[in-house]
């Protein structure tokens, strides 16, 4: 058995991915990429106005917002804008 590469199910080994949703957003959010300079803005703002900037983010470039935020979200605990909730101590 394999899993699929975005939501970690457990699939046959003849499938790359458990369903043609999977696969769009895997590769669409391969596909989105974040700037350094607006991450680094989106975290010297209010919560709320972060909120309406990623959304006009998302609304210009075509993208998901739920993957953008998941994508914005990563790549601030990687620059250590946020702690990982994953890591409790």
């Amino acid at each position: 058995m394999s899993h699929c590469p975005f939501c970690k199910k457990k699939i046959a080994m003849s499938k790359a991915f458990c369903s043609r949703s999977c696969k769009e957003n895997y590769f669409q959010l391969i596909a989105i990429q974040v700037p350094k300079l607006f991450l680094r803005r989106l975290y010297t703002l209010p919560k709320e106005d972060r909120e309406v900037e990623i959304e006009q983010f998302s609304h210009r470039h075509g993208w998901r917002l739920d993957l953008l935020r998941n994508k914005i979200e990563e790549e601030a605990i990687r620059m250590g804008y946020i702690e990982d909730p994953t890591l409790k101590n």
